[in-house]
Parts: C-alpha cells; sequence; structure tokens
C-alpha cells in the first residue's frame, strides 16, 4: 500500500457498556458517543472503539499494548485512581523488566488486558 497511515483503532467489547465508559473515561481518555452502542474513546491522537458487544471468548483474549515514556509514572498514576476498590473485576499488576523494556498490566472491568509499557 502506498497510503500515508493515520491511525489504527480497534474495535473492543465490553460486558457492561456503561461501567466500561466511566472506567475509560476515570484513566484518563475522552469519549465521542456515536451511537448508542458504540462509543470512541482517545488519548490525543490514539484511540479506540468500545461496543456494546460481548463474546467471552473474544473478550477473553483481548490485549492491547498501550506505548508511554515511563512506566513507572503511569503505574503511579492507575494506583492513585483506586480501580480496584472502584470496579468489580478490575486488576493491576506491578511493573515487570523485560529484555525489550518494562510493563505494567490492567485488566478492565470486562476482563481486557491492557499492556503499559515503555522500550529500552
Amino acid at each position: 500500500m502506498k497510503q500515508n497511515a493515520i491511525s489504527v483503532r480497534p474495535f473492543i467489547g465490553a460486558k457492561d457498556f456503561e461501567q466500561s465508559r466511566n472506567f475509560y473515561r476515570d484513566i484518563g481518555f475522552s469519549e465521542t458517543i456515536l451511537s448508542p452502542v458504540l462509543s470512541l474513546f482517545k488519548w490525543g491522537e490514539l484511540g479506540f472503539y468500545l461496543q456494546n458487544a460481548y463474546v467471552k471468548e473474544w473478550i477473553d483474549n483481548t490485549m492491547v499494548f498501550f506505548q508511554v515514556e515511563n512506566v513507572t509514572h503511569t503505574w503511579d498514576e492507575l494506583v492513585s485512581l483506586e480501580l480496584t476498590k472502584k470496579y468489580q473485576n478490575v486488576k493491576l499488576t506491578p511493573i515487570r523488566v523485560e529484555n525489550w523494556g518494562r510493563e505494567c498490566f490492567l485488566h478492565d472491568p470486562s476482563g481486557i488486558l491492557w499492556h503499559f509499557g515503555e522500550f529500552y
């Protein structure tokens, strides 16, 4: 292809659409409602579509890598939001050091696994 890429926006599902919308706004994404069952969540120029659709096998196998400049700052910010107290099934996993960089993990209320990572 000879076109310039502008963005990649995955579609992710939600077990409880309203709860997931609140969750993503709480962690800092801005929401644009596109329809009663679809919203665009953006962080700067990055974004994804959240849809009111739940297929367990799909959700259980969905992972999103979110590259950050400083994973320690991201971790501290995620912990300060107390998401595990506010949302059932949300899990935070501390920073791991890998041969390529460092990352921490966040499971959203539906079980989608977010990797927040920085490369060396």
